[in-house]
């Protein structure tokens, strides 16, 4: 449907599928009716595409009529509508067969046929049958009737058939000029054929069927032999005026070519003489039928000259060959048009910048499609871009150099060191650690005044002659150029880390930035802007690696691990993809009793080269690169399900509890209590079995954020834990207020547990502080008898460790259970 817009697909599809369905209503209607029906539905067919076959036409005249709508209207009222409309769509799509060559008037003629059919036949049956109740029946009732059915028919059926060619055409869908002009002769023979329908059927019920019998054929004949006669008329007539009938058709020649001249002059003298953008008409080969004088203009041509000529010739040689290579599209199903912008050369040899909108146009009466191009002159606006290219060489943000700029400024810095070997430079290539926590936790307005003031602080601590820019996030870079020694670019990191470390006030919140930095020198014989901003970015890397907030210089050994780094990342990727990560518990005992009272859910990685690895292996990584997401939702998803297996296998399990690890990322997600009330739902837990551990660092970082995240995980019912207590920064005031049920004491203190040693005293006290805060206390890496029966007495309620039990899979956690026996 290659000239067919949107408008008219949509169009012809309802109109295809409404009348299809009506068709399948119609012949189940009639399939409950008697094979005497079935007959007299065929005869009046036949009929009615017989009489489609014989059209009328008089003499010397243009018009012809086709007597099927006789047979089809007598149909409607001996049968009813629905054997009409059948009748209907039998007799279009006969017409449409003998008439068009294409599918698509094919399909929709005798669709469009039964709708018109069933809705006014309808209508015609509802009215006599109106008139029937009223006592207003009789032949002259009927007629009327069927008069003002022809009209109603005609009108539905001239509307149908014609939208379709308006959506075409964009026009109007209800031309009432052009319905008149049509109703003074088709609506007219629609009128006669209804009363001479209407004067059979009145006879047939006076008479019964054997009038049909006789006056059908009868008229039928009648129908052929005027046919023929008229035919005959118009051979002889033809004959008679074979002398003068040559110069009368050639002067009617002349006149309709005079008339196809205006017409189209009348149709593209607004569209091309008075558009303000260019506009043409091309083939298929991209050669001009038509130019409008503003496209002359554009190009510097004549009207005359441009006819004929292929477009390309006028577009700039670099944009050339992709005009053509979309133009060589043009013929094929799929093509849709298309828009593009390109340099054309104007006759005084400037290059004008287009843009082109290129699409099918099908002129009425025209034998094969063609392409409308339109044109119009951006000249203005890519110079303006043009200019705004050359003078955006700073940060929107900040005022900083942007990137572009400081590639131009290292590209000069390292000419001039190879020109020059006692020019040396070195570049700082700076990441601000956990700065996405504070983009997600306060919003990025926060994040944008924090980066503000970063840059701030930064240009008042540089040297004379330094270059800082910010490269994009949270990423800035520095050139020192002119440097004596390397020692002086370490002191300049150093005095930079150091005047991060005052808070800063953004929005009344005080937040403290704290910055990773690699460094590279120009001693390495950099060639390209690239490698050095790849290896100090490698550097920076490095000292992130080391704990964050330190400075770290590029070495080759450098690339080794980056590789390394990235190989991990990739595998690791490919990891989560094929589902080869596994969760591992590690049985959670009652130190007084040694009663097994849960387990602590944890991350297992089998690689292939390296072995089995612990979440310290690959846990930064994922959180840096964003895999920590789908590591915490297989976690999730497994503790939950496994649990929910071990409450449902025993009713002794049913108090069993589950531990699982939250990293800072996940903290900072706003969907996270969502995701994690999603897993505990899923798996039917009931939400006091299933407790969230976050570590003191993590906790105290985020105290303003994650209080209201940690009331809505209380108000859902779980239970939360601070993981490694001890080795953070906690603040009493917050601890006593966050919303957390236990403390889990870090191993490191009770690896050197002994009775009257410092850790001893800061684990009691710790267990102390628990008590006094009405929270339990966890020990963690309990690895022998001693150090289980010492915290035993200093009244920690539970622990876990390698002498309680090592990390089980979920088999043999399972197997212990069955050894432990009930929890209670």
């Amino acid at each position: 449907m290659p000239d067919y817009n949107r408008a008219a697909t949509l169009y012809w599809w309802v109109m295809v599928v409404a009348g299809s369905a009506l068709t399948l209503v119609c012949t189940a209607q009639l399939l409950q009716m008697s094979w005497q029906t079935w007959l007299q539905l065929s005869a009046g067919v036949l009929l009615a595409i017989g009489a489609g076959l014989f059209p009328i036409r008089l003499p010397g005249r243009k018009n012809s009529f086709a007597a099927g709508e006789i047979f089809l209207f007598l149909v409607l009222l001996v049968l009813g509508p629905a054997a009409a409309a059948v009748a209907a769509g039998a007799e279009a799509l006969t017409g449409s067969w003998r008439t068009s060559k294409r599918w698509t008037s094919r399909i929709a003629s005798p669709a469009i046929a039964v709708l018109a059919m069933a809705s006014t036949g309808s209508i015609l049956h509802g009215l006599l049958g109106a008139l029937e109740r009223a006592d207003l029946g009789g032949a002259a009732a009927t007629l009327a009737a069927a008069l003002v059915f022809s009209a109603l028919y005609f009108a539905a059926n001239s509307v149908l058939m014609s939208t379709v060619l308006r959506l075409k055409r964009n026009e109007p869908i209800f031309q009432w000029a052009a319905l008149l002009s049509d109703l003074r002769w088709v609506g007219l023979a629609y009128a006669g054929s209804a009363a001479v329908a209407a004067l059979l059927f009145v006879t047939y019920q006076q008479q019964g069927g054997g009038v049909l019998l006789v006056m059908v054929p009868l008229l039928a004949m009648l129908l052929v032999s005027l046919h023929l006669y008229f035919r005959q008329q118009e051979v002889g007539l033809a004959l008679g005026q074979a002398q003068t009938a040559f110069d009368v058709r050639q002067a009617q020649a002349t006149h309709q070519h005079l008339l196809m001249l205006q017409a189209s002059e009348q149709r593209f003298y607004s569209a091309f003489t008075h558009a303000t953008i260019g506009m043409a008409l091309l083939d298929f080969q991209g050669r001009m039928l038509q130019a409008n004088p503003a496209l002359c203009r554009l190009l510097g041509t004549g009207g005359a000259d441009a006819v004929g000529q292929a477009f390309s010739d006028h577009v700039a040689e670099e944009d050339r060959a992709g005009l053509q290579a979309q133009l060589g599209l043009a013929g094929g199903h799929e093509f849709q048009g298309f828009a593009c912008e390109l340099r054309c050369q104007h006759a005084d040899g400037a290059v004008v910048w287009l843009a082109l909108h290129v699409g099918f146009f099908t002129e009425p009466g025209a034998d094969t499609p063609c392409l409308i191009l339109q044109a119009q002159d951006v000249s203005a606006r890519r110079a303006a871009e043009a200019g705004l290219l050359q003078l955006a060489f700073h940060d929107n943000l900040t005022g900083l150099p942007n990137r572009r700029r400081f590639i131009e400024c290292l590209d000069s810095a390292i000419t001039r060191c190879r020109a020059d070997a006692e020019h040396r430079f070195a570049v700082m290539f700076l990441d601000f650690d956990r700065f996405k926590l504070v983009n997600d936790s306060l919003g990025h307005g926060v994040g944008d005044l924090l980066l503000q003031g970063v840059a701030r602080r930064l240009q008042e601590n540089l040297r004379p002659g330094d270059i800082l820019a910010r490269l994009g996030g949270d990423e800035f870079v520095l050139l020192a150029e002119r440097i004596e020694t390397e020692r002086e670019v370490v002191v300049l990191a150093e005095r930079l880390m150091q005047s991060l470390k005052a808070p800063f006030d953004v929005g009344g919140v005080s937040l403290t930035a704290s910055a990773s930095i690699g460094i590279t020198f120009s001693s390495f014989g950099y060639a390209s802007a690239d490698d050095v901003l790849r290896d100090a970015d490698t550097a920076m890397y490095k000292a992130k690696g080391e704990g964050k907030a330190r400075w770290a210089l590029f070495d080759a050994s450098l690339h080794t691990a980056v590789a390394d780094r990235l190989r991990l990342e990739g595998d690791l990727r490919q990891a989560i993809e094929m589902h080869e990560l596994s969760v591992v518990y590690q049985p959670v005992f009652e130190l007084a009793s040694g009663r097994l009272t849960g387990f602590e859910a944890l991350l297992r990685w089998a690689h292939p080269t390296q072995g089995l690895l612990g979440p310290a292996a690959f846990l930064p990584m994922a959180e840096e690169t964003g895999l920590i997401r789908p590591l915490s939702d297989y976690v999730l998803h497994c503790a939950c399900q496994q649990l929910r297996l071990w409450q449902m296998s025993q009713p002794g399990w049913a108090g069993l509890t589950m531990s699982i690890n939250v990293s800072a990322v996940d903290l900072s997600q706003p969907d996270f209590v969502a995701r994690v009330g999603r897993a505990v739902v899923e798996a039917g837990l009931a939400p006091q079995h299933h407790s969230l551990e976050l570590t003191e660092n993590v906790l105290m970082a985020q105290v303003e954020g994650a209080t209201q995240k940690l009331q809505a995980l209380r108000t859902l019912g779980l239970r939360l834990a601070v993981d490694d207590f001890g080795t953070g920064q906690s603040s009493l005031s917050h601890l006593s207020r966050l919303a957390v049920d236990s403390l889990k004491i870090d191993r490191s203190f009770i690896h050197q547990l002994q009775w009257g040693s410092d850790d001893s005293a800061v684990v009691r006290a710790i267990v102390q502080l628990a008590g006094s805060l009405r929270k339990t206390v966890v020990a963690e890496g309990i690895e022998t008898a001693a150090q289980a029966a010492q915290l035993r007495d200093m009244g920690c309620t539970y622990g876990q460790g390698f002498h309680l039990s090592t990390p089980l899979s979920a088999m043999d956690a399972s197997a212990l259970l069955q050894l432990r026996g009930r929890l209670d």
